[in-house]
This record gives C-alpha cells, structure tokens and sequence, in this order.
C-alpha cells in the first residue's frame, strides 16, 4: 500500500513538473538584400543609394508555457525577445512578452506588452522577409523605409481579454485596453481596441477591428476577408483582402489602405513549396492630404524541412508627395520616394 502511495505520489509530481516546464522557442532568418532608394524632393534628386546588405528579418528567441492553478484556471506566461543574427544593433527588445490567466468559463487574460487587437484579424498578408510588412518598413541600418498604411504595434502596459468559445459559435472576440499612447506624447491618455473574427473552419473567413490611440494617435477601423479556394474547387489558391481607414488626431484628411494577397502551393517539388503576390495602396500616408503610396511584392518559399524555409522575394514601394527623409526617417520636404529590394535568405524555426 505504501509503495502504491510512493508511485501515486512520484507521478503527481513528475505531470507537475511536466507542466511547469517552459518551452523554448525562436527563429532565425538571415537574407542577402539588395536595395535601391531614391527620394527626388523639391530640389530634385535629394537621396539615390543602391546597396547590397546581410539583414536578419524578425528573428528572436522566447520562453513561454502555462501550469494549472486550478481545474477550471491555467496561469500562462511568456518572454519573447527579437535580435539581430546578423549582429547590427543586436540588443534584445521585448516583443509580445506577458503573465496571465486562462480561465475556461471567463477566458483568457494576458497582462504585459501585447500585439493590438488590429492583428487578431490579419490574416492576409503574405510577404515575408524585408516586405513582411503593413506599415513602415526599415532595413537593420535604419536608413531606408518603404511607406504603407498605418499597423499593428506592440503596446506595452497593456491587458488583453480573448473570450472563450460560446456554444461552439466560430467567433473569436478580443478586446484591450492600454494605459499609454504608443507615440508617448501623452503618458496619461490611454487606448483600448476591440475585434472579432469569424471563422467556422470551412474556407473563409472575415474579421473586424476597431482600435482608438493605441496605433496612432486617432482612430483606426480595420476589416479583413480570407478565402481558401481549394475547399470549393481543384485550386490550391488562398485569397485575401484587407481594408482599413485611419483617422488622425493632427491629420488633414483620413488615410484609407487597402491590401489584396494571393498563396498558391506548388506540386511538383520534391518538398511543399508556394508562391505569392501582395499588393499594397494607400491614400494619405499618415493622414497627409495627396501623398500615396502603391507596393507590389511577388515571392517564394522552400521547405526542406517543417522548420527550414529558403526564401526569395522583391519588390516595389512607390510613394508620392509624402514627407520623406530616408537618411533619418524624420519629417522633411514633400517629394517622391522610391523603394526596390530583391533578396533571398533562410529561416531555421526552432
């Protein structure tokens, strides 16, 4: 009986352990990118450099994992930090990094810096590498950005709820609440955003997104619509399209962007492969009347492995009549702005 009771014991403890454990996580993509900028403002030609760069797109390192409080109630944590592999400015920054609970009637709460619940319905972009973007995007020397609408950002001292499934309906509702402004202009105003995406699991979905001074210093509502043409015909095609209107605080006119995205798998490959296209446009780049701005990106993806992925992409980002100054990415003259990269790389999930 007592040995009965020693193993009884041991195995409570060996699941306890098991549970506590953290997993650790993280990638790394490294990719050749070769980049040409130009910027002609009121002078003519302000800025024209063409330049082949190693840049480390979005790799980072995390720890996360969730133990039972209770049987109804999980406490889940993670630590999430992006690098450079490359080593140019290789500190640790924080990326979605929080402590929180996941109860099954109240659903989950998690407290820290979190994604805004504007990415809880992005589920349409498609590019990877330098063009994995919606907003501005900077290569690792800070020197050059391609300008998009307005994005998701990571919001620190936030809480963010995600209810729980209600009777199976294929609704996921979150909703959030920030104490600061992401620009910091105001540390005593505070944001809060909602959304809702529906996705019953049968080859479409549609989200809607509402966020107030978390992104921007305004307003943004967001909506997105998916379809994967394979569930209804032989295409192996997914579909996506994206609209959002920003509304800033300072800004002459509303900005309006819109995204519209295509994934297709190849066959005929020894391992699965795909290709895909993205376009980006947006009128009144932050809220700036007549400056505009269109992007087109087509690109590839290889997988030796589940978790080794070669990569090729390029594309175009044409902006015209923003302010622009690509040596510092501040306010300066309005003019035109011209963004081309071509590059390939690998990415190791682990």
């Amino acid at each position: 009986m007592k040995k009965l009771l020693l193993a009884t014991a041991v195995a409570a403890l060996s699941v306890s352990a098991a549970n506590a454990a953290p997993t650790f996580y993280g990638k790394a993509f490294v990719a050749a990118d070769y980049i040409n900028a130009e910027f002609d403002g009121p002078d003519g030609n302000m800025y024209d450099e063409s330049t082949v760069e190693i840049n480390s797109h979005s790799s980072r390192l995390g720890l996360k994992g969730s133990e039972a409080m209770t049987a109804n109630t999980d406490v889940i944590y993670q630590l999430e930090y992006g690098t450079s592999i490359t080593g140019d400015n290789a500190t640790f920054t924080n990326r979605d990094t929080f402590l929180g609970i996941n109860n099954k009637q109240f659903g989950e709460f998690r407290a820290g810096k979190n994604q805004s619940t504007l990415a809880r319905i992005d589920n349409v972009v498609v590019n990877e590498g330098y063009w994995d973007n919606l907003g501005q995007t900077v290569n690792e020397k800070q020197t050059i950005a391609a300008l998009n609408m307005a994005d998701s950002n990571r919001l620190p001292s936030s809480i963010i709820w995600t209810a729980p499934k209600y009777n199976g309906l294929p609704l996921q509702l979150s909703a959030m609440y920030s104490s600061n402004d992401v620009d910091g202009d105001n540390s005593d105003d505070s944001g809060f955003g909602v959304a809702m995406l529906f996705d019953q699991g049968t080859g479409y979905t549609a989200g809607l997104a509402y966020d107030k001074d978390q992104n921007i210093d305004g307003d943004i509502i967001r909506g997105t619509a998916t379809v994967d043409l394979g569930k209804y015909i032989a295409a192996p095609v997914n579909l996506g399209a994206l609209y959002q209107v920003a509304d800033y605080n300072q800004g002459s006119s509303k900005e309006k962007g819109l995204v519209v995205s295509a994934q297709m798998a190849l066959a005929n490959f020894a391992r699965p492969a795909s290709v895909y296209a993205q376009y980006n446009k947006t009128d009144n780049l932050n809220g700036l009347n007549n400056a505009d701005s269109n992007q087109i990106v087509v690109g590839g993806k290889y997988f030796y492995k589940d978790n080794i992925i070669a990569h090729a992409y390029a594309g175009l980002n044409k902006a015209d009549n923003v302010q622009y100054n690509p040596a510092e990415l501040t306010v300066s003259p309005r003019g035109d702005a011209e963004v081309l990269v071509v590059g390939t790389g690998l990415e190791y999930k682990f």
